[in-house]
């Protein structure tokens, strides 16, 4: 029986826009190596690095600036970030707070402190308050684990206080789904644009 529920964000409750984010930062920054670090999944470089908590947001803007044009702004640095988080379904909005009224609801997500900043604005913004909606935020860069590693899935399983297997987690890459199986937890592959209410439908 599932007795709490564990969402990944991006991909998942967040649309991503990635040639989107590749085109802020070119315009805003003229930074073209941002293909070389945006990946769907797993950023790299320094991008990476921000989300495993080696290096903070400031370094990381900083070493962005270098490679951008004379001017450019640890504002703008954000501003581009943000182009990447393209906004939610409002099927998953509906979802969530459906859910919200049953059981105990986490955040699991390789995620960085700048981009985190705008999502939670944004779930704000969409009538999510995630102080109340969700239970705990396991974010990489604070924990300094990153998914596909089991830890991150047994520090999330241990500090939720529930048997793995009473635990549901979604996520858009399958790897981080097969990851969280072999930790015991219940998990399944959102695709996205689909309907987040027709994956759990039977909850």
């Amino acid at each position: 029986m599932i007795k709490a529920v564990v969402f990944d964000i991006g991909g998942v409750l967040v649309n991503l826009d990635l040639d989107g984010c590749i085109q802020a930062f070119r315009e805003n920054l003229g930074f073209e190596r941002i293909t070389e670090l945006l990946d769907p999944y797993h950023q790299k470089g320094v991008y990476g690095d921000m989300e495993a908590g080696l290096v903070s947001a400031d370094a990381f803007r900083t070493e962005v600036l270098r490679g951008s044009r004379p001017g450019s702004r640890p504002e703008d640095v954000d501003r581009s970030m943000y182009a990447l988080l393209a906004g939610m379904e409002a099927d998953t909005v509906e979802t969530v707070k459906e859910l919200a009224g049953r059981y105990p609801l986490y955040l699991l997500s390789n995620n960085n402190p700048i981009s985190m900043r705008h999502i939670l604005r944004m779930f704000r913004d969409y009538g999510i308050n995630p102080e109340t909606t969700f239970r705990e935020q396991f974010i990489s860069c604070e924990m300094k684990l990153l998914k596909p590693s089991a830890h991150i899935y047994e520090e999330a399983v241990a500090r939720i206080g529930l048997p793995a297997g009473e635990i549901l987690f979604i996520d858009d890459n399958d790897t981080n789904v097969q990851a969280a199986r072999k930790v015991g937890l219940q998990a399944r592959v959102y695709v996205p644009g689909t309907r987040l209410s027709a994956l759990l439908s039977d909850l």
